[in-house]
């Protein structure tokens, strides 16, 4: 049975429109120290939405002042995206008679384009503002047309303030993890020699020989509106081929990213003479660099085992420029799990708005979410932190 949360101060929970946002102190702190903050937020709701309506959410006190805002998003989600099943001809089957199948209006809490995080506020605790969002999602989402409400990959340390979420009948499985590699060494060097196994370091050292040779020219630079029209080809490349398709970047939010968060961000770009050939979106915040996005050109990627070689520059500029830890998105664990990387955990509080459906879902979520099915992750010393 679901159990009532306790409120200690008379809280609101109710949209707020965008315009009112641009006055708004809670909105603009709402984020503030985290590399995603505000700013990345709005730039995502004006270039990634083609399948994502967004919207906010205001925490109001008694006098109707706003003491937190936390974004959301309706999309129409595939339940079953992201798994090979068995069976899964039997779906397309009954979805050339039944084409919304297993796909629900669904209301999301938190990032389109990466992890989420429950909004800060300088009048509320985490475990108010989480207690606040829970106790009226149910009805927000009602008034919204959605049928499932997904909290989209929230950081394994919030599970104590998430908890009321569990407690007003959200189950809980993890999403794919982010990685995070310790790169506090003098240089690259270094750290193969202390952190790598003799292996792993001989196989690195065949791999780099192959771009070391083609004499690839690298950029770094915290706007690449110049070179979008090149790089942005390549980031199709590399999303064509995932099994994931969540969100599709836009060349705007690449140069509005770069216009309008230089602070944050810094473009990795490698030319062999006048060619691009691959790219990275790294971000920034204190002594972590965030691995965002990458591009690659497949006609010499693998022969020139681009992906590792960009990896290695990457992080030996991390070092040179202080930074601690190398922290990944999910997916393309192997080459990860050989590096030393550990795994960030990230999770899902997922639910459904009818109670009857929600008993059902609340079985079958830690079987339907893809992380459970990638043998890779397994192999991680840390697996078992991830559930």
């Amino acid at each position: 049975m679901e159990q009532p949360l306790p409120v200690r101060e008379p809280l609101s929970l109710a949209p707020i429109n965008r315009d009112e946002l641009r006055t708004c102190e809670a909105w603009q702190t709402a984020f503030a120290g985290r590399r995603k903050d505000h700013r990345y937020y709005e730039i995502i709701a004006d270039t990634i939405n083609d399948r994502f309506d967004y919207g906010y959410f205001a925490i109001r006190d008694a006098s109707d002042r706003v003491l937190a805002v936390q974004p959301y998003f309706l999309l129409d989600q595939d339940v079953l995206e992201g798994i090979k099943l068995e069976h899964s001809s039997l779906v397309a089957r009954i979805r050339r008679r039944y084409p919304r199948f297993l796909k629900l209006r669904t209301l999301m809490l938190g990032c389109t384009a990466g992890e989420g995080h429950l909004a800060a506020s300088a009048h509320l605790s985490p475990a108010a503002i989480a207690g606040t969002l829970a106790h009226g999602i149910v009805a927000q989402a009602h008034a919204l047309g959605a049928q499932m409400i997904v909290l989209k990959e929230f950081p394994r340390d919030d599970r104590h303030d998430l908890a009321c979420f569990e407690h007003q009948g959200f189950g809980r499985a993890p999403s794919m993890p982010m990685t995070t590699l310790d790169i506090a060494y003098d240089n690259f060097g270094d750290y193969m020699q202390k952190a790598l196994t003799a292996s792993t370091r001989r196989d690195l050292r065949k791999k780099f020989r192959a771009a070391d040779g083609a004499r690839l020219e690298m950029t770094v630079t915290d706007n690449a509106a110049s070179f979008i029209d090149e790089l942005y080809p390549l980031y199709l490349q590399i999303y064509e081929r995932s099994n994931f398709h969540f969100e599709k970047l836009t060349k705007d939010y690449f140069r509005r990213l770069g216009g309008e968060m230089s602070d944050k961000t810094r473009f990795f770009i490698w030319y062999r003479g006048n060619t691009l050939m691959a790219f990275a979106l790294c971000m920034v915040e204190g002594d972590e660099i965030f691995g965002e996005y990458i591009g690659l050109d497949y006609d010499f990627a693998l022969d020139l085992h681009l992906y590792h070689y960009i990896s290695r520059e990457v992080i030996s500029w991390a070092m040179a420029h202080g930074y601690k830890h190398f922290r990944s998105s999910g997916l393309n664990y192997d080459p990860k799990l050989h590096l030393r990387h550990r795994l960030d955990p990230v999770d899902l509080y997922v639910r459904h708005v009818s109670p009857l459906a929600n008993g059902i879902m609340r079985m079958v979520l830690p079987w339907i979410v893809p992380a459970r099915y990638d043998t890779t992750l397994r192999k991680f010393a840390d697996y078992r932190r991830m559930w």
